[in-house]
């Protein structure tokens, strides 16, 4: 496999998938994936985990058999102003947190308001990776995002599961996207958003947009272990000892 790292999956604690942490490291192993961030849902949306879970989420042992595992979040977007539901108790015991728009939380608005919204989350400091911005239903001023991603070094995400089920008619976007975030000089993530575990690591239509957009594979967040840990600790978050050696 070309990139080892998967940072967006879930399992059944959001009520909509349908796989254990314990499934999810299983098929890690089986198709070589070195490290994945298990990011079930944030609390805002109805059949989403307590916050308990994600606090709690420091028992998560840090390798089991060969699989290193980040304890992460995807939070929903609340509001124009990019505040999240992940406060700050949660916030400090997370490695990694994604955020993006699901319309339980916030529905779709026009492009003004859609792009407000994802540059005031991208500032605010309280996020790595930007979930699914090529989702057709919140239209955004593409290369306006990506610049502002690139200036505050967060990743926008080249969704896999927007080309089978979810998010339909995301591609072109996504496209964009690639190379908007190519020109301004950030960097991309490809996630899974595998909500069961047979799709962990499968980023076969996201490499395929890469490919069409020509994109540099020293700005993909996924390119090694150590890359993404990097990543993190450049936004602050602290060295892991066990993943040292990633």
């Amino acid at each position: 496999m070309p990139y080892q790292v998967d940072t967006h999956t879930h399992t059944l604690a959001s009520t909509h998938a349908f796989s254990t942490l314990h499934d999810n490291i299983a098929a890690a192993r089986r198709k070589g994936i070195l490290l994945f961030a298990t990011t079930d849902h944030g609390p805002d949306l109805d059949d989403a985990p307590h916050p308990w879970h994600f606090t709690n989420s420091m028992l998560i042992p840090r390798i089991v058999n060969g699989v290193a595992i980040l304890r992460g979040i995807e939070a929903n977007i609340r509001d124009e102003a990019g505040t999240i539901d992940c406060d700050d108790r949660m916030w400090g015991c997370l490695d990694i947190v994604l955020a993006g728009f699901h319309d339980q939380v916030f529905e779709p608005q026009d492009s003004v308001v859609n792009t407000r919204a994802l540059i005031n989350t991208i500032r605010s400091g309280r996020v790595h990776v930007i979930t699914h911005p090529g989702n057709p239903r919140y239209p955004i001023d593409i290369p306006a995002v990506a610049a502002a991603a690139a200036e505050c070094n967060v990743a926008l995400e080249i969704n896999n599961s927007s080309f089978h089920y979810s998010r339909v008619g995301s591609a072109p976007n996504c496209l964009a996207i690639a190379r908007a975030v190519r020109d301004a000089g950030g960097l991309v993530s490809l996630g899974s958003d595998a909500h069961i575990a047979f799709g962990i690591g499968e980023f076969e239509q996201s490499l395929q947009i890469l490919d069409a957009a020509d994109f540099p594979a020293e700005r993909v967040l996924n390119r090694s272990p150590r890359a993404l840990l990097d990543f993190l600790e450049s936004h602050g978050k602290p060295h892991i000892a066990e993943l040292a050696g990633l």
